[in-house]
């Protein structure tokens, strides 16, 4: 009778019940088992990748790193909900954490870790890249000053794109709103 695997780094690694993702310069050096179910994927496809490859689109990936960059706190920790894609196309909503292993360079080399959230979190409504960022930041709870702040872009702005999210869900209110991105 076969005892269970030997307990090392690599099988922590592998059986982690969330993705896990070594990077270098935002290239995928190794990642995790559960991360490969999550995105539909095999090693081939990520292992070597940019992190590109997991985004709905280029400029969603160029804008995530860069609000990387600017959020990291002093120990080079971040996270944030975002809409991720699955290597079959189908788009999710996902809890990113992780830390960048020098805050001073963020890119250089960090430890991801991602969590599927779609079982909570339905992804219903065909929104814009923009309307994914700024709902992923209305559901964290900023107001329309910080969001703007965060994405460089005019609060004004940030209240258009609500507006839009509203009329798409249906919803009257930024609390029915943030209700309705929650529970799909």
């Amino acid at each position: 009778m076969a005892g269970p695997p030997a307990l090392d780094y690599r099988t922590a690694f592998d059986q982690a019940p969330i993705g896990l993702v070594l990077s270098r310069h935002r290239l995928m050096i190794d990642c995790s088992r559960e991360l490969l179910a999550m995105f539909a994927a095999t090693r081939e496809q990520l292992v070597g990748q940019s992190f590109e490859v997991l985004y709905p689109s280029s400029d969603e990936f160029q804008r995530t790193g860069e609000r990387i960059v600017a959020s990291l706190d002093k120990k080079g920790r971040y996270a944030d909900e975002r809409v991720m894609r699955r290597m079959n196309g189908e788009l999710f909503w996902c809890h990113v954490s992780g830390r960048a292993l020098d805050p001073a360079e963020p890119h250089a080399a960090g430890i991801w870790a991602f969590e599927d959230l779609s079982s909570r979190r339905a992804l219903k409504v065909d929104f814009t890249a923009r309307e994914r960022e700024i709902a992923a930041l209305l559901i964290e709870g900023l107001t329309s000053k910080l969001i703007g702040k965060r994405l460089a872009i005019s609060p004004r702005t940030v209240d258009v794109y609500r507006a839009r999210l509203m009329r798409k869900t249906g919803a009257a209110t930024t609390p029915e709103l943030v209700n309705k991105l929650l529970t799909g």
